[in-house]
């Protein structure tokens, strides 16, 4: 008895040589609407599915493989005879293997079509095909990924296909299912923590090892929403590893953080400092460039071109930043470039690069040049635990309010740099300090058991860049005057530190039960603090 193939396939890829072979090799090949049509045109034999179910496609072809006659073809175990016996009591023959694509719900997310649109492209037959296939793996070849014909013709052309080979297959499909489920249920829910947490994600790249030489590690894109990182091309320079994906992820997102050109994404909080200030918000310069290293901010600064906004990154910490990651949210031009190709740098990523920027970067073989087209846009972000996920709402926002505590006013002057610090200090590990002069990070102090160590920490690497920057002539040698924390103050200790080394101005959250205390010594030592009721925590 001839073998059957039953083939409904959306995308035709690498289909025509599939069908010619086995139509070659003697098999009966069964296809519906599209696919039927297309391996005609190939003149490719092919019998219509409504010849097998003897009823025709319905419903605008929403029903067309839903049947006793394909799903028992598929389902029947070839070694139980009652099964046999019941195909044969009901003139049905076995269908041996299913080659089966679904329509691209993931895809047309991204194409933000009407919401009837949508609907019509949830696939039912096909996902139902392949599961029936992929659970009778040990008698059905299930096919759903043109990658892998080439293999199962030359396992044909051999004899026939290894049953290790069929299970992997079914696993892939099964994954392939529940990633497409995944997709639907997202788009179909209104609940932002559904009872199950499916997510769609596929495989972009295998990564050559992980955070260290010792670990595997592999690359996913969500397949069903649009994501900064995938969006990105990579014109120039080495293979990304998973520490320079890391990386970029936190640098791309603190540049954004500030404004972007390629796609206008309002920066990060704006709504929070127009509720707060209106008409009289303070204006900050649209440039940034910012720098990271081992997934930490070592540097980060606004200016009005790009030249003047890496100059005071670089400043911030010279050491650190080689080796490192840069951002920057404006087409880097050729002046910017000849500065930054005086390092050794892992990544530069922009929106653009002019061609004489470029043209510099080109004569390092190993640097990697990233392009982007989207500022980071995620809902949500995640952590893996042992035996779980913890999932979060993304930290977009920045002030709860503006509150004046102290006796002490802010100068005018440090507003902008009181809301620059404020976003700044939100991408940097707790317990986290910042410390800010003329709209540039110059002291950063995170990732500490508690607050006065970041402080000092934050606060003596200010003093040594604003006492080198003037002895070089390149600073005025005024002491930095504005503080940002990413938490409250527990105790008085932190003012006490930061007014002995010329802060002024203060901006936290506030929420101790110390505020008392803090503000007082604040009143005593003569330094204006305002509160914003938001913590922003990053663990």
């Amino acid at each position: 008895m001839s073998k059957r193939a039953l083939i409904s396939v959306y995308d035709k890829t690498g289909v025509d040589s599939l069908a010619a072979f086995l139509s070659q090799s003697g098999w009966e090949l069964v296809s519906t609407g599209g696919s039927a049509q297309y391996l005609r045109e190939q003149h490719i034999p092919v019998t219509d599915i409504a010849a097998i179910t003897n009823f025709p496609e319905c419903l605008d072809g929403r029903v067309k493989t839903l049947h006793p006659a394909v799903y028992a073809g598929i389902l029947a175990r070839r070694d139980i005879p009652a099964h046999q016996e019941s195909l044969q009591a009901q003139n049905i023959l076995p269908i041996d293997l299913v080659c089966v694509n679904l329509y691209p719900f993931s895809e047309k997310m991204q194409e933000d079509l009407p919401f009837e649109e949508m609907v019509e492209f949830i696939d039912i037959g096909g996902p139902s095909m392949l599961r029936a296939a992929a659970k009778n793996f040990q008698d059905v070849i299930a096919l759903s990924n043109p990658t892998d014909y080439a293999a199962v013709i030359n396992f044909l052309i051999k004899g026939e296909v290894p049953l290790a080979f069929r299970k992997n297959l079914a696993g892939r499909i099964f994954a392939l299912i529940s990633a497409y489920d995944a997709a639907i249920a997202q788009y179909l829910l209104d609940d932002e923590y559904p009872e199950y947490w499916s997510r769609s994600f596929k495989r972009a790249q295998r990564l050559r090892y992980g955070e260290n030489s010792h670990q595997s590690a592999t690359l996913y894109w969500t397949s069903d929403r649009k994501g900064a990182l995938p969006g990105m091309q990579q014109l120039h320079g080495k293979e990304l590893s998973y520490n320079n994906i890391h990386d970029l992820d936190l640098a791309w997102k603190l540049a954004c953080a500030f404004g972007l050109e390629a796609d206008g994404t309002p920066p990060q909080g704006q709504e929070d400092i127009k509720n707060i200030f209106g008409a009289d918000s303070p204006l900050l310069p649209p440039v940034c460039c910012a720098a990271v290293k081992h997934n930490t901010p070592c540097g980060v600064a606004l200016g009005n071109t790009l030249s003047e906004a890496y100059l005071k990154t670089y400043t911030c910490d010279p050491m650190s930043i080689y080796g490192g990651v840069i951002a920057c949210n404006v087409p880097v031009d050729a002046q910017t470039a000849e500065k930054l190709s005086e390092l050794f740098l892992e990544i530069i990523i922009a929106p653009d690069f002019s061609s004489d920027a470029f043209a510099i970067f080109a004569k390092k073989k190993n640097i990697r040049i990233m392009k982007a087209s989207r500022a980071p846009h995620q809902p949500h972000e995640s952590i893996s635990v042992d035996g779980g996920l913890l999932v979060q709402e993304s930290d977009r926002r920045l002030f709860e309010k503006w509150e004046l505590v102290t006796q002490a006013v802010p100068p005018a002057e440090d507003i902008a740099d009181m809301i620059f610090g404020m976003r700044a200090v939100t991408y940097v590990k707790s317990n986290a300090i910042v410390v800010v002069k003329h709209l540039a990070t110059v002291g950063i102090g995170g990732g500490e058991t508690n607050r006065i160590w970041p402080t000092e920490m934050a606060l003596n690497r200010a003093f040594r860049i604003i006492v080198t920057a003037a002895e070089e002539g390149k600073g005025d040698g005024e002491p930095a005057r504005v503080l940002a924390s990413d938490a409250f103050f527990p105790f008085p200790d932190v003012v006490e530190v930061a007014a002995s080394a010329g802060i002024t101005t203060i901006i936290q959250p506030g929420g101790s039960q110390n505020d008392h205390n803090v503000i007082e010594t604040c009143n005593n030592l003569g330094i204006a603090m305002v509160f914003t009721g938001m913590r922003h925590f990053k663990h």
